[in-house]
């Protein structure tokens, strides 16, 4: 297929694209056009029907969209002017196409996830953990599929998967490291922190926050899931369990980051810092990653409170 990206003003264009957004407007004559958001894996472009005739068959937002039409270019930023539009018959189009996905394997990325669980020791944790990666066929469908988040960081297809993966990844190193930890705690907590997005954010292509995301959140959704889930199994420790929900609930760090508690056992602090490594990274690699090529500087970030600039790549 043609990708948004790869077009250049004064070329035609044709294909099909996500409609993300759909608005009806007026000119300042008072003449009505479309107003849309087009959407593939690549990005996002302005496109524009001007003419409402027969070429223009009727669709909404979020659906897919055959058009044709002309690349022109609007106050320094490309835009499409849509001449005909349709919806997309199944078969023409594949979802992936559209949407942002990891750029990892992910049945690799999830075999690891079950090496972590099958080397739990502790019967209590070990049976949670199955119960979900091994169990629950849609659980593992959503894990799989899912954001880890709208935007900022992993906000695409599998990134939940993969921002997990790292997380675990870094606390088996502090385990390995610090005798402190218990291990098969925080492994635990790595591998479920984060599960509540699966409620708090919809499927793709929408990914967007549902109405328990607004509402409730992924901490409290997570540690509620993990309250219910100990729940049913028989004499799991009660101390043990709040443990676990602990460590989700103060997984964010600190109160003005989201977290209802900061974190107050060993495993609560190295999950937190895995994730907050994580989620700082991953951001850094996708601002660089937009900047294109070069060390220029970026200017001021508001999350990392500095003006960012890529480090030289020379021997």
């Amino acid at each position: 297929m043609n990708y948004l990206k790869d077009y250049r003003e004064g070329e035609k264009f044709v294909g099909t694209y996500l409609c993300k957004q759909k608005q009806v407007l007026k000119t300042k004559a008072g003449k009505t056009y479309y107003s849309l958001i087009l959407q593939d894996k690549t990005g996002t472009a302005d496109g524009k029907i001007w003419e409402l005739n027969n070429g223009i068959a009727s669709f909404d937002a979020m659906n897919y969209i055959h058009c044709e039409g002309m690349v022109v270019s609007f106050q320094g930023n490309l835009q499409m002017n849509i001449s005909r539009v349709r919806i997309s018959d199944e078969g023409e189009y594949n979802p992936a196409d559209y949407v942002p996905c990891t750029e990892k394997n992910t049945d690799k990325m999830f075999g690891e996830i079950l090496k972590y669980v099958a080397s739990v020791k502790n019967t209590y944790l070990r049976q949670i953990l199955e119960m979900y990666f091994v169990q629950d066929e849609q659980f593992i469908k959503d894990f799989k599929r899912h954001s880890a988040a709208k935007s900022v960081h992993h906000g695409y297809m599998g990134g939940l998967l993969e921002h997990t993966l790292s997380v675990t990844n870094m606390c088996q190193f502090y385990a390995e490291n610090y005798p402190i930890l218990h291990r098969d705690l925080l492994i635990t907590a790595a591998l479920f922190h984060d599960m509540g997005k699966i409620q708090e954010i919809s499927d793709f292509p929408q990914n967007s926050y549902t109405d328990d995301g607004q509402m409730l959140g992924h901490i409290y959704i997570g540690a509620r899931e993990m309250e219910n889930a100990a729940a049913k199994i028989s004499g799991f420790p009660a101390k043990l369990k709040n443990e676990l929900v602990h460590c989700i609930l103060a997984h964010h760090g600190k109160l003005e980051f989201g977290s209802p508690k900061v974190p107050a056992i060993v495993e609560a602090l190295a999950l937190h810092m895995a994730d907050t490594t994580d989620a700082k990274l991953q951001t850094l690699k996708e601002i660089f990653q937009s900047a294109g090529s070069g060390t220029e500087w970026l200017g001021y970030n508001r999350m990392f409170e500095s003006n960012l600039r890529k480090t030289s790549q020379e021997d």
